[in-house]
């Protein structure tokens, strides 16, 4: 009998409409949670609803300026924080529930000593400090670590999002207990994640990279550079925009290779969250998300 995999989850979350024909739409839950729910070990999921969090984790990252910003745009009626960045009426609450799922998923794995899911949007990792871009509106993940540094002395992210992480890095780079570690495809947006420092490691891959070049960096560096740093939790940007066929990007990876990626991470602790940041085909997205949660049941 495999142990209940915690899956913090809120129908709020697709009140968030970036527009028709936008890559990051609801749909995208929707996809994950019809396969979470008919899957064979369905009944091993605990869904969790997520509550919204006090503002003082959110001003750890951004100025309270920007937050009150976003409020007003979305109670306006809504329009843009970048190009591709676009706030609907319901986008605040979303985005707030967004992080409050990461905090709370936070909590739950140091307490219980087991891996635990965030399935959200909007999506966080591109966030900067006063600017959402890329999709993003809050930094999510970089939020739970600092709030998570109140409880356990080092805090690492690794990204695997076929886009580095830029608002995560320019966010974590600062606070010295933290580490941030990024598998990208080089050359694409946001065209960062060319250096790594002492507590940062990135690792840029050529377009087309499959489940043997992944394996490799995750063996030579970056497992190395976790064992090195030994994380007391580890939050995982969990992109399934890597996947073969993904219409954002051109890498080659499997759904299968979701599993043995989740499998690595829970090498380094039993202490981590697995919340979602990218992934725009839908079968793809699906099928990733139902390897990750398997491996995590069979932990």
């Amino acid at each position: 009998m495999t142990s209940p995999l915690t899956v913090f989850y809120s129908q709020q979350f697709l009140q968030h409409h970036p527009g028709w024909g936008h890559p990051e739409s609801p749909a995208r839950l929707e996809a994950i949670v019809q396969a979470l729910q008919t899957f064979p070990q369905a009944a091993q999921i605990r869904w969790r609803e997520p509550h919204i969090p006090d503002l003082h984790h959110l001003y750890r990252v951004h100025p309270p300026e920007y937050v009150a910003a976003v409020k007003a745009l979305a109670e306006s009626g809504g329009g843009f924080l970048d190009p591709d960045t676009c706030i609907s009426q319901g986008s605040f609450q979303a985005a707030l529930l967004a992080v409050g799922a990461w905090l709370e998923a936070t909590q739950e794995t140091l307490a219980s000593q087991r891996p635990v899911c965030v399935l959200c949007r909007p999506p966080g990792h591109h966030a900067l400090p006063e600017r959402g871009m890329g999709f993003c509106i809050f930094a999510n993940a970089a939020i739970a670590a600092l709030a998570a540094r109140e409880q356990v002395e080092r805090v690492a992210v690794l990204d695997w999002d076929v886009h580095h992480g830029n608002g995560t890095e320019a966010i974590l780079q600062a606070h010295p207990n933290c580490a941030y570690i990024s598998l990208h495809q080089q050359h694409h947006y946001p065209w960062t994640g060319n250096h790594s420092t002492d507590r940062i490691c990135n690792v840029p891959l050529p377009a087309g990279s499959d489940w043997t070049v992944y394996e490799q960096a995750m063996q030579t560096r970056v497992l190395p550079f976790l064992r090195s740093f030994q994380p007391q939790l580890l939050l995982v940007s969990a992109g399934f925009d890597c996947a073969a066929g993904d219409p954002l990007a051109d890498m080659q990876l499997q759904a299968a290779d979701f599993a043995s990626l989740t499998q690595l991470c829970l090498q380094i602790t039993p202490c981590t969250v697995f919340g979602l940041e990218g992934g725009y085909d839908l079968t793809n997205l699906a099928q990733g998300w139902l390897a990750m949660t398997t491996a995590c049941l069979q932990f």
